[in-house]
């Protein structure tokens, strides 16, 4: 229900608590040890992802364990309803159809005297996407945020997403992966997995851009060095003929919308 604040007492008291939540003892928490953990992480690589997984999902992952097999890719087909697969197949359609018509184009303007003009865009290398796991399923999130980069053209797609107790990750999460077109998904979630995508590990890539909702964690990796943040730009996949970034350095803006995948 909407609240309406009519008297100044109760605005000002408002204020204070919205002014708590987003800068009080919880955020400087998060903000110690977020910058501990993507420290860790740039140090120590799948060590540190291990570690973290255990410690706050309750799950010890082997190091080959950490990317999802084509095994568990193939099984999880079975393991929806046939219903459940045709409302992600038509959804991904139609992001996907959406997203197509909102691709920039490049253009070149040839001037008087020998002068071009013109903006060239082309897609990054590489792009990252956090799924959240837990109580949290949305195979939409998938879609809404995978999609774009592939309409974009981006070659590479990598997607992480946390564990369940026993080291699976939901069917569904897998499918729309598979349908939206991820090229790689690995078990890890939290301000880890965000780290591992920004710097890389042994086992995962470092990647241009990352996209995803986020909690108060994932939101304090913001304040954590330029590498580390959200997407919120839907075509930030596409970079203009300036020039990319290093993969070192992935340029990352907060996003609340997004979209699907190859078809």
């Amino acid at each position: 229900m909407l609240r309406i604040v009519t008297q100044r007492p109760e605005a000002e008291a408002e204020l204070r608590r919205i002014r708590d939540r987003l800068f009080g003892q919880d955020t400087q928490e998060a903000e110690q040890t977020v910058a501990t953990i993507v420290q860790a992480v740039q140090r120590e690589g799948d060590r540190a992802l291990r570690r973290y997984t255990e410690e706050f999902d309750r799950v010890n992952l082997r190091a080959e364990e950490l990317r999802v097999s084509a095994t568990e890719l193939d099984a999880a087909y079975q393991q929806i309803s046939g219903k459940l697969l045709r409302a992600i197949e038509l959804a991904h359609a139609k992001i996907a159809a959406f997203h197509r018509l909102k691709v920039p184009q490049s253009w070149v303007h040839f001037a008087d005297e020998d002068v071009v003009l013109g903006k060239r865009y082309t897609p990054v290398d590489r792009a990252g996407v956090y799924v959240p796991g837990g109580r949290a399923l949305y195979p939409s999130t998938v879609l809404m945020n995978v999609v774009p980069a592939v309409v974009a053209g981006v070659p590479r797609i990598v997607m992480v997403t946390p564990p369940a107790a026993d080291k699976s990750v939901h069917p569904a999460l897998l499918v729309a992966a598979q349908i939206a077109g991820v090229d790689e998904i690995y078990r890890v979630g939290g301000a880890q997995a965000i780290a591992a995508l920004a710097f890389g590990t042994e086992t995962l890539p470092a990647v241009d851009v990352i996209t995803g909702p986020g909690n108060i964690l994932r939101d304090a990796g913001e304040k954590n060095g330029s590498t580390v943040g959200w997407a919120l730009i839907p075509w930030r996949a596409l970079r203009s003929g300036r020039g990319g970034r290093s993969h070192r350095q992935p340029r990352i803006h907060r996003r609340r919308f997004a979209g699907p995948s190859r078809t």
